[in-house]
C-alpha cells in the first residue's frame, strides 16, 4: 500500500477537498471552504493545513456561533448539495458553536464542525480553557456537541481518521440523516504526522439518489387520495431541497389539490398559483386554516410537523382525517399515524402524478380554494398599501421590500415578530426567495445567515430583515461581509425591544413585562423608565456599512433604490410601531399560569383551557 506522510490536520483538509456529490447527473465539490477563528487549539493544526491549501479557502468570522449560521444558510440555499467546514480553538470558541450546531441539526442542514480539543497525551493538563472533571479525564466541553450532532467523533489517534472521515461524509450527504457533524480533534493530534494510505486522498463522488417507497404502500396512498373529497398538501422544506416545485405545480394545477406551506416550505409554489393557500399553521392564512380543518386526507410533503405547522395539534379537525407522509426520513414519515412513503419528494410526486390518472377534486372545492387564494392576495395588497405613518407599520415595510425586490432575490429572517408576518405576507416568486430559519428561530441568525446566502447566490440581492433585538444579539458579521465583498441590504426595524415576546406576554396577561429596552426606574425598581438611547445607525456605520435612515415607507423606498447602487453592505434603519401588527388567525399552545393574582392572567388561562379542547391525538 502506497502511503503519504501528513499531519492529521493536513490529511483532514486533503480528504475534504476531494469529496464531491452528484445528483441527477450534476457533480460538484461538496465543501466550499472553511469558516474559522484560529486560536491555540487549532492554529498550528487545522490553521496550518488551511494555510498550505489555498484552494480550500478560509473565511475569518467574528463570532463562532454566527459562522455556523453562515455555513447553514449557504447549505440551505444550495439545497444541501454543498456545505462548509467550521473550525475553532478549544474552550469558549468551541462552546460558542453549540447553538449553531443545534440550528443545523434541527433544520436538517449539513455543516461540519471541527472544534479544537484538549491534549490527547494529557501530559500538560489542564491546558488553558480545559474543563476538568474529578470523575473522568475522558471529557471536554466538546462533549456538549453530542446531543446536537448527527454524528460525533473524537480523533485520539491518527489512524482513527481513516475510518472517521468516510462516516462524516456518509452523514453529511445523507438526505435522511444530515445535520451538524462534529469531529473533535485534540490540538496535539492535529499536528501529529502519520503515513496515511495514498488512495484516501483520491477524488470520491458521493451519489445522492432519489429513493422510492414500498410500492404496496404507494398504491394504498393512491387509493386514499382517489377516495378523498378534500385532500390537502402541506409542503415543507423537503419539497424545496428535493427540487420538487415544478412537479408539485404540475400535479396541483391538474388535480386542483390545494397546498399550504410551512416556514421551510414557503416558496414550494409561487404565491400566485391558484392552488396555493399560503402559510400553514399558527402564522397561517385564513384559507389554509379553514381547509386544514376540513381536510380528510393530509399529504405531508417533506415536513416534520412542528407545533407551528399543526397549530399545536389542533389544525386538522376532520374526525376521519388520514395522513400520507412523503419524507426521505423514516422518523418524520410515520408522524400522525400516517401511511409512510419513505423516499425522495420529487421522485414520489412524479409517481403519484402518474398513478392518479384523471383524478381531480370536485369543482366546488376547486372554486373555494381559488377564491381563498384570491381573497388573501387582496388582503396582502391592502396591508402593502403605502400609509407613510411615523413610526411605520411593519406590514407596510415588508410590502415595500417585497415589491422592490426581484424574483431571483433572497429575503432572510429568523426571529421576532417578523417571521410570522413574513410567512403570511411575503409573495414568493422562486423556491429560494424566502429564507426563514424557524426550526430553531435563532435570534442573531439573520445577518450571518444573509452572508451565507449571498455567498451561495452572489448574483442575487440578499435582503436581511432584522429587528433590533436580533441585531443586538449578533450583528458583527457585517464586518465579514465587508471583508469578503459580499453585499447585503439590511433593513433594521427598531421597535425598542422584543416585540414578538411582548405581544405574546400581553396575550397571556403579563403586560409585555421585561420586553422593552428601557432604563431601570429608581422609584419602581422595574425596567419601565425612559427608552435606551441606542444608536443602531452609528453602530452599523462603525463596522463599515453604508447607512441610510428612513422615517416612513416613502423614504424606505427611496433608500432601497439608493442601496442598490451601493457596492458594499448597506443598512437601512427605520422605526416601526410595535403595537400595530398584522392580525393572526390561530392560537399557539404556550402554557399559562394556572393561578395568578392578575385578572388578565386569569382570563388568559380560561381562553387557554378552551383552546386546548381542540387539540387532538393523530394516531
Amino acid at each position: 500500500m502506497r502511503t503519504i506522510r501528513k499531519t492529521v490536520a493536513q490529511a483532514t483538509i486533503s480528504y475534504l477537498k476531494n469529496q464531491y456529490v452528484e445528483r441527477d447527473g450534476l457533480e460538484q465539490r461538496f465543501f466550499a471552504g472553511c469558516f474559522g477563528i484560529l486560536g491555540h487549539g487549532n492554529v498550528a493544526g487545522i490553521g496550518q493545513a488551511l494555510h498550505q491549501n489555498p484552494d480550500f479557502p478560509l473565511y475569518v468570522a467574528r463570532n463562532e456561533q454566527s459562522m455556523v449560521h453562515s455555513a447553514t444558510a449557504y447549505a440551505k440555499v444550495k439545497n444541501r448539495m454543498q456545505a462548509f467546514v467550521c473550525t475553532t480553538s478549544i474552550g469558549p470558541g468551541a462552546t460558542n458553536m453549540v447553538t449553531g450546531a443545534a440550528v443545523a441539526t434541527i433544520n436538517r442542514i449539513p455543516v461540519l464542525l471541527i472544534p479544537g480539543d484538549i491534549f490527547a497525551t494529557r501530559h500538560v493538563a489542564p491546558v488553558l480553557q480545559q474543563l476538568e472533571s474529578n470523575a473522568t479525564q475522558d471529557i471536554s466541553v466538546n462533549d456538549c456537541f453530542k446531543p446536537v450532532s448527527k454524528y460525533w467523533d473524537r480523533i485520539n489517534r491518527p489512524e482513527q481518521l481513516i475510518t472517521a472521515l468516510p462516516e462524516v461524509m456518509r452523514v453529511l450527504t445523507s438526505q435522511a440523516e444530515t445535520g451538524a457533524v462534529t469531529l473533535s480533534i485534540p490540538q496535539d493530534v492535529q499536528s501529529e504526522a502519520f503515513d496515511f494510505p495514498e488512495h484516501l486522498f483520491q477524488k470520491k463522488v458521493w451519489h445522492v439518489g432519489r429513493t422510492l417507497p414500498d410500492q404496496t404502500l404507494l398504491e394504498k396512498a393512491i387509493a386514499l387520495i382517489q377516495n378523498s373529497k378534500k385532500p390537502l398538501i402541506v409542503a415543507g422544506g423537503g419539497t424545496i431541497y428535493s427540487g420538487a416545485s415544478q412537479v408539485l405545480k404540475k400535479l396541483v394545477n391538474r388535480t386542483g389539490i390545494p397546498v399550504a406551506e410551512t416556514f421551510a416550505g414557503k416558496g414550494s409554489l409561487n404565491y400566485d398559483e391558484p392552488q396555493n393557500l399560503g402559510a400553514m399553521g399558527v402564522t397561517g392564512t385564513p384559507g389554509a386554516i379553514e381547509i386544514a380543518q376540513e381536510a380528510d386526507v393530509v399529504i405531508g410533503l417533506g415536513t416534520r410537523y412542528s407545533d407551528f405547522t399543526t397549530i399545536s395539534k389542533s389544525a386538522f379537525q376532520n374526525p376521519e382525517v388520514r395522513f400520507i407522509n412523503i419524507n426521505v426520513t423514516e422518523f418524520d414519515s410515520f408522524k400522525h399515524g400516517a401511511l409512510p412513503l419513505v423516499g425522495d419528494a420529487k421522485a414520489i410526486l412524479e409517481q403519484i402524478d402518474d398513478k392518479l390518472g384523471d383524478f381531480m377534486v370536485d369543482a366546488e372545492y376547486q372554486k373555494k380554494v381559488v377564491e381563498l387564494n384570491s381573497n388573501w392576495d387582496g388582503f396582502v395588497s391592502e396591508i402593502y398599501t403605502e400609509r407613510n405613518e411615523v413610526p411605520a407599520f411593519q406590514g407596510e415595510v415588508i410590502g415595500a421590500v417585497n415589491s422592490f425586490s426581484n424574483a431571483e432575490d433572497i429575503m432572510v429572517c429568523a426571529a421576532g415578530s417578523l417571521p410570522g408576518d413574513l410567512h403570511k405576507l411575503w409573495r414568493t416568486r422562486n423556491p429560494k426567495g424566502f429564507h426563514l430559519e424557524y426550526g430553531y428561530s435563532t435570534m442573531g441568525y439573520e445577518i450571518a445567515g444573509g452572508l451565507g446566502a449571498k455567498m451561495a447566490r452572489p448574483d442575487s440581492e440578499v435582503y436581511v430583515l432584522v429587528g433590533d433585538g436580533s441585531y443586538l444579539m449578533m450583528s458583527q458579521e457585517i464586518v465579514t461581509s465587508i471583508q469578503e465583498r459580499q453585499k447585503l441590504t439590511i433593513i433594521l426595524l427598531n421597535n425598542d425591544g422584543y416585540s414578538s415576546i411582548g405581544g405574546l406576554s400581553a396575550s397571556l396577561g403579563s403586560e409585555g413585562f421585561g420586553t422593552y429596552y428601557r432604563y431601570r426606574n429608581e422609584e419602581t425598581n422595574q425596567l419601565d423608565g425612559s427608552l435606551l438611547p441606542i444608536d443602531y445607525a452609528a453602530n452599523a456605520s462603525s463596522m463599515g456599512a453604508y447607512v441610510i435612515k428612513a422615517k416612513n415607507v416613502e423614504e424606505l423606498k427611496a433608500a432601497l433604490e439608493k442601496a442598490k447602487t451601493i457596492e458594499h453592505t448597506t443598512l437601512i434603519y427605520i422605526e416601526v410601531d410595535r403595537k400595530k401588527g398584522v392580525p393572526g388567525f390561530a392560537w399557539w399552545d404556550v402554557a399559562v399560569a394556572e393561578v395568578s393574582e392578575k385578572t388578565a392572567v386569569q382570563e388568559s388561562y380560561k381562553t387557554y383551557m378552551a383552546n386546548k379542547k381542540s387539540q387532538k391525538y393523530y394516531l
